[in-house]
């Protein structure tokens, strides 16, 4: 366990304040998936090796998790790996196609292939390598900015381990929520306590906020979301909170990012999550309505603004800004950058959030 005072003193901390609603000089600013492919010195070490490779290779992992903070001003650095990572903890195959993505080649096809995942008890054992890429990332970073860990939601995991892939419609799990409510929900619990031992070893080896991913709330209406995505979200900030409380670490921060999900800002407020993510559909003003004055908000600019010219991206952070106010708001895009932007637009994004939120 890492407790904070064997790491470098934290200089930058305007992301932890923002996330626990305190003031700050200016907007904190971090991008989904800012350690990537949009960056030549990333593609650089890619071409060495495949991409698990990097995420299993804590030296790696740390070097292309810092490498956008020696660029760009950032106030925050998020560690490179996966969220398929617990599906491959729990004894499932993944491998990264080029062009196509993640691919599993035996996805679960019939409710009975659950009984043949690992136990969620060894999955902090087999992901070993994401704790120490943490705890040497986190004092690489030497304090200049806080480090966070995330993880996939249950329903996001749970629809990539039965697609097999990724899918437009996701119809395969989807079809199990309708056809196997009761095995769809085992599976759901499964991936749900894997998730909590896996983001409290996280915040044991140095993840100062974590955020968990439910890239497919999107897919799921209402009613859905309700029933297969809200108690596994809320298990997981409780279970996570309530065990780093007992470790002694203090209540970490927790955002969660249902991309797609407008319907539920309301019910997710609702839970314990101190940061709520919205993609760029979602209009600033209507979010804060509908999440109350005591959650910080998360995004949102269009990710595909950043093709525009610097003088568009600078005028579009400015209304996000007035929109979103310089309290408990964290700018980001409203979902990850795109392999093909410029590494030059993405920085006049991050001066921009800096530059207009100053006060």
């Amino acid at each position: 366990m890492a407790a904070d005072n064997v790491f470098p003193e934290l200089k930058n901390d305007r992301l932890l304040r923002a996330a626990r609603g305190e003031k700050v000089d200016v907007v904190p600013v971090w991008v989904m998936r800012q350690a990537g492919r949009y960056l030549p010195e990333f593609r650089e070490e890619r071409a060495k090796c495949d991409f698990f490779t990097m995420c299993q290779t804590p030296e790696l992992a740390c070097k292309v998790t810092l490498q956008p903070l020696k660029r760009f001003p950032l106030d925050a650095a998020i560690i490179f790996s996966d969220i398929l990572v617990i599906p491959q903890a729990l004894g499932m195959e993944v491998e990264m196609h080029p062009g196509v993505g993640p691919v599993f080649p035996s996805p679960l096809k019939e409710p009975s292939d659950i009984d043949k995942l690992g136990s969620p008890d060894e999955v902090c054992s087999k992901l070993q390598y994401v704790f120490d890429a943490l705890t040497l990332t986190r004092t690489e970073l030497k304090g200049e900015a806080p480090l966070i860990g995330f993880s996939g939601a249950p329903w996001t995991i749970m629809a990539y381990m039965i697609e097999g892939k990724g899918s437009k419609t996701w119809s395969l799990s989807k079809g199990w929520l309708y056809k196997y409510p009761t095995e769809s929900k085992k599976l759901l619990q499964i991936i749900t306590d894997a998730t909590i031992k896996y983001l409290v070893g996280q915040v044991q080896a140095g993840a100062q906020v974590v955020q968990v991913f439910e890239s497919h709330a999107e897919h799921l209406g209402p009613q859905l979301f309700a029933e297969f995505s809200l108690p596994y979200l809320k298990q997981i900030c409780d279970g996570v909170k309530s065990e780093v409380s007992k470790l002694g670490l203090g209540d970490i921060p927790m955002t969660v990012f249902p991309k797609g999900g407008h319907f539920a800002l309301k019910t997710v407020s609702e839970l314990n999550y101190d940061v709520i993510g919205i993609d760029w559909t979602v209009d600033p003003v209507l979010a804060r309505q509908a999440v109350g004055p005591n959650k910080t908000l998360q995004g949102n600019m269009d990710p595909c603004a950043l093709y525009a010219n610097k003088e568009f991206i600078d005028a579009t952070v400015k209304e996000m800004i007035t929109k979103f106010g310089c309290d408990r708001y964290i700018a980001n895009l409203g979902h990850g950058i795109y392999p093909d932007m410029d590494p030059e637009h993405l920085a006049a994004f991050v001066d921009a959030v800096h530059k207009h939120s100053k006060k």
